[in-house]
């Protein structure tokens, strides 16, 4: 006998049954998802390495109480900061990378201070392939680009920077002559270089050059020699409060042309130091120093008067700094950054996403930082411009624009 072909009620009372019990198969999964932890946000490590002591604490010190500062998210992904202190010294600069790559599996290094101290991270950094933000200033650490360099940024002003500003307001105001006196240390090497360069193009001769060293007291054969000299101008190539030395010794010898430190003295400690001695004294610099001076449509004012703001609110008033500044723009950096990162796939914590940050760093364009208008690129790790350099003139124990 041929089979009864199901009826439309029956074929109905199962499809519906298979309905229900779909329904209520999604309902039990919806109910066991609501049960279970919601994924965890990614999260970035990055090391620190600062000299928080030691003779350059006076950058190493606002470079730490900023980071306190930085963006704790970006988007869905949660920042730790593990800081260290390096005390001034490259060997334990370098020691400190080699703990943060391998104990503290970091992404990303900041630091350090000093030129001397990041030129000893470069190697076990580019051998981690770990990116680094230095904020140190020579141009050194980022150039020429090769294999190693390529992981090493910087937020600072390169040498380059501030001794065209120094020859530029030198020659302008009717500079004929330079002396130096340096740190006879990579810092003031690569300080030493520029100068000479911009002399040159400025057609400024250079009649005296000499050196010290960051911890010594006293540097009165260097000045001796200087003063006997008698340049239109000194330029000391120094930072942080070991700059004082001799200047104040120029005073005391009597000396009475223009006096130009480089920008690793902007901070307050410098000042207190220096005292009325350093009155009347030049110094390129960030706009930030002098953010509240600045015209109105200078590109950094409105950033710099806002993080004057908060850096005061929580350290102090006058407390900013350009040290402070240059660690804020690793913030802005990463806000950049990060995301472009994480859009290749790969999670914080993977060789991979390492190699991710290094290459968005390389492709921020038209930002608009503390310091400057930053353009990075391959061939460019700084991404500075000349609109971002202000002359800045020492006054009453503060800054005033001197542009």
């Amino acid at each position: 006998m041929p089979r009864r072909a199901p009826s439309p009620s029956s074929t109905h009372r199962a499809f519906s049954a298979l309905s229900a019990l779909c329904a209520l198969s999604a309902l039990a999964a919806a109910g066991l998802m609501a049960m279970l932890p919601a994924p965890a946000a990614a999260q970035l490590k990055i090391g620190v390495t600062v000299s928080a002591s030691g003779p350059q604490a006076s950058l190493g010190a606002p470079e730490m109480n900023a980071v306190a500062l930085l963006p704790r998210r970006i988007g869905k992904t949660t920042i730790e900061y593990i800081a260290l202190d390096d005390a001034s010294d490259p060997s334990n600069a370098a020691l400190n990378v080699r703990k943060l790559i391998t104990e503290k599996k970091v992404d990303l290094i900041i630091g350090s201070s000093t030129t001397p101290n990041t030129l000893a991270m470069i190697d076990p950094a580019a051998e981690a392939q770990v990116p680094v933000i230095s904020l140190a200033s020579s141009a050194r650490l980022v150039e020429p680009q090769d294999a190693r360099r390529r992981w090493i940024y910087k937020t600072p002003h390169s040498d380059s920077h501030m001794a065209s500003k120094i020859l530029e307001h030198l020659s302008d105001h009717g500079g004929k002559t330079l002396a130096y006196i340096g740190f006879n240390n990579a810092l003031g090497e690569s300080f030493w270089e520029q100068i000479a360069l911009y002399a040159k193009l400025r057609r400024v001769g250079v009649v005296a050059s000499e050196r010290f060293a960051p911890a010594d007291a006293s540097v009165t054969a260097q000045i001796l020699k200087i003063v006997a000299a008698q340049p239109d101008a000194v330029v000391i190539g120094a930072s942080g409060t070991p700059a004082v030395t001799p200047a104040k010794a120029l005073i005391e010898r009597g000396y009475k042309g223009k006096v130009y430190f480089n920008h690793g003295v902007s901070n307050r400690d410098f000042l207190k130091l220096c005292g009325t001695d350093c009155d009347g004294m030049f110094l390129p610099s960030g706009p930030i120093l002098v953010a509240a001076q600045l015209p109105p449509d200078h590109p950094s004012r409105a950033a710099g008067l806002a993080y004057t703001r908060l850096y005061e609110e929580k350290y102090g008033p006058g407390s900013v700094n350009l040290f402070a500044a240059y660690t804020a723009d690793i913030g802005l950096l990463l806000e950049r950054a990060l995301p472009v990162a994480l859009s290749a796939g790969h999670a914080p914590g993977s060789p991979e996403f390492r190699g991710a940050l290094r290459a968005a760093l390389e492709q921020v364009t038209n930002l608009t930082t503390h310091t400057g208008v930053v353009n990075m690129s391959p061939t460019d790790h700084v991404g500075l411009d000349q609109r971002s350099r202000v002359m800045v003139q020492i006054r009453n124990g503060g800054w005033k624009l001197a542009d």
